[in-house]
């Protein structure tokens, strides 16, 4: 089969709480583990079709097109200005990936300069009649839905994000997600949820809302107060994969749940770590550490910890390092500081 904008709309209607691409942070192993722990559709990190064009057998592409098979289908998120080349590598992954791509996404909300100034990204907010292009191309060539990511505008001056997305609609997208700040703010400040509920309003294709959902109670108030009919989580799910378990719980039943222990936590990390090394070599420990470092913040004493895993050189370095970490928790209780006794930067070596 050819998945269409209907099952889209059912794979949404099933979980709406999906996971946000997030460029160096959410590679395949990452995105399996939230799958596990309750997140709906899955983006990639978003890829240049411009690498995919050129350099099609590069390295860095085919970890990027790397889909997790707890995942599909999953949404491809990709970054381009020219409609000729976007659709002719939408057709290349569809072709690849077959039904295990649920939608063609395009970046049109990146606001990094290295991507707008090649008029790519949040860019292509101020040239709409060149976004309405690259999406009709996109749609007409790639074989499966395409949506559109994008802010609330280019600045707050300019801004008319339910313009922008009727225009979208217009050009074919089969869904919208649009994060409530501008490209001027970054991410810094207030997301603006009443761009995300205007952009809802103008438009009949599904739309997911985006920016400051960092917990279950974020992602409940974001649906009862825009009406979008999902919500994604980016920022919020670092180190915290079961933000999307305890948002699915909060939303079906109106009950929490408890947070993961300590021993979860630890236990996810060594997870992560044997996965991300499986899957992308030892090199990756770089990126691994920060990982960490994530899903140990708030653990007691865990900033003596923090520090000591952002020098470890290689991940048997790392797992011995939560191992260690895990049996002085487990000796000591997850109580607060003054249950604890000696603090782990003297017993753990720091």
């Amino acid at each position: 089969m050819t998945r269409t904008s209907a099952d889209l709309r059912a794979q949404l209607a099933a979980n709406n709480v999906v996971l946000g691409p997030m460029a160096g942070i959410t590679e395949a192993p990452f995105r399996g583990i939230c799958k596990r722990l309750g997140a709906g559709l899955t983006f990639t990190e978003m890829v240049s079709v411009k690498g995919l064009h050129y350099n099609p057998d590069a390295e860095v592409s085919r970890a990027l097109l790397t889909l997790h098979p707890a995942e599909v289908p999953c949404a491809v998120q990709l970054f381009g200005a020219e409609p000729e080349l976007m659709a002719a590598q939408s057709r290349r992954i569809v072709e690849m990936h077959g039904d295990d791509v649920a939608v063609i996404d395009v970046n049109m909300g990146c606001p990094v300069s290295k991507v707008v100034s090649k008029g790519q990204g949040c860019a292509l907010m101020r040239t709409p009649e060149l976004a309405a292009e690259i999406v009709s191309a996109m749609v007409g060539a790639a074989g499966a839905p395409v949506s559109v990511k994008f802010r609330s505008g280019w600045d707050a001056e300019t801004a008319d994000p339910a313009a922008f997305a009727a225009a979208m609609e217009a050009a074919g997208a089969s869904m919208l997600t649009v994060h409530g700040r501008t490209r001027g703010q970054f991410y810094r400040g207030r997301a603006d949820w009443s761009a995300i509920a205007a952009v809802k309003a103008a438009v009949s294709v599904p739309v997911i809302g985006s920016g400051d959902v960092m917990c279950a109670a974020d992602a409940l108030r974001m649906l009862q107060e825009t009406g979008v009919d999902a919500v994604m989580v980016a920022r919020g799910a670092q180190g915290n994969p079961w933000i999307f378990r305890e948002s699915r719980a909060l939303i079906d039943t109106g009950c929490e749940i408890a947070p993961p222990s300590a021993d979860e936590r630890i236990s996810v990390a060594h997870e992560h770590a044997r996965a991300l090394q499986d899957f992308a070599g030892p090199f990756a420990i770089g990126r691994m550490r920060k990982h960490a470092a994530w899903y140990l913040h708030g653990l007691p004493h865990s900033a003596a910890v923090r520090e000591r895993v952002f020098r470890v050189a290689t991940f048997e370095e790392l797992d011995a390092l939560l191992e260690e970490y895990g049996t002085w928790l487990a000796e000591h209780g997850e109580a607060g500081d003054g249950d604890l006794g000696p603090t782990p930067r003297k017993e753990l070596g720091a």
